[in-house]
């Protein structure tokens, strides 16, 4: 007899789940951390950065995936998935846990997961064994847009990936390894494509709409 598969953590008629997806930079061109912080204060939302949490794992004391996590962000290629899918699990689990309000009680949650899944089998991964997505926000925009913004950030960054190769890297490692997870979710009918060289409140008002045709 098959084995039967396990439910993912999270049940998707509870937690509503939301990638917040667009290539290197293109959060810097129409600010995806305003974007998202709107989004939170309009509609009550936990925001979680893959990225914040895999920098912060990396400096944590004794943690298993510091040394791993650090060579991947030095190198400009993508995590293992098992690592980032317990991060946001880990990290989900602490605010259905703790939160109130509307959207939050009998366990249930809404958040926006930013910067995740960058693979296909992260995407699938993580809707398997955590919760089901609702909803791609995929903010498009072009290279040569991307990469001046990244290029604008790094003279005050300081952070270690914001050079001209390893960018070039990240556009190369996007192309071929998260399109396709854009790709896979518009089959699904799950992706609402914004157009993020306009401007802020432009960008957020489409946003602000999609989404709230989820909880209408």
């Amino acid at each position: 007899m098959a084995e039967s598969k396990s439910s993912p953590v999270f049940d998707a008629q509870k937690v509503t789940v939301i990638y917040v997806l667009g290539g290197p930079g293109a959060g810097n061109v129409i600010g995806k951390g305003t974007q998202c912080s709107k989004l939170v204060d309009a509609f009550g939302f936990c925001h979680l950065s893959a990225g914040d949490l895999l920098r912060e794992e990396q400096n944590r004391d004794g943690s298993q995936y510091g040394e791993l996590i650090r060579t991947c962000i030095r190198e400009g290629t993508i995590v293992p998935s098992h690592v980032t899918i317990k991060l946001l699990e880990n990290a989900m689990t602490e605010e259905v846990k703790k939160r109130t309000g509307d959207g939050w009680t009998d366990g249930r949650g809404r958040f926006l997961i930013d910067g995740f899944p960058r693979k296909l089998d992260q995407a699938v991964g993580f809707d398997e064994t955590v919760c089901l997505a609702s909803l791609v926000i995929f903010f498009d925009t072009t290279e040569d847009v991307m990469l001046e913004r990244l290029l604008e950030r790094a003279k005050t960054s300081g952070r270690e990936d914001d050079n001209v190769e390893t960018i070039r890297k990240r556009f190369r490692t996007y192309n071929e390894q998260t399109m396709p997870v854009i790709e896979y979710y518009k089959t699904l009918d799950k992706v609402a494509e914004i157009d993020s060289t306009v401007s802020v409140e432009q960008v957020y008002r489409v946003a602000s709409a999609t989404v709230s045709k989820l909880f209408s």
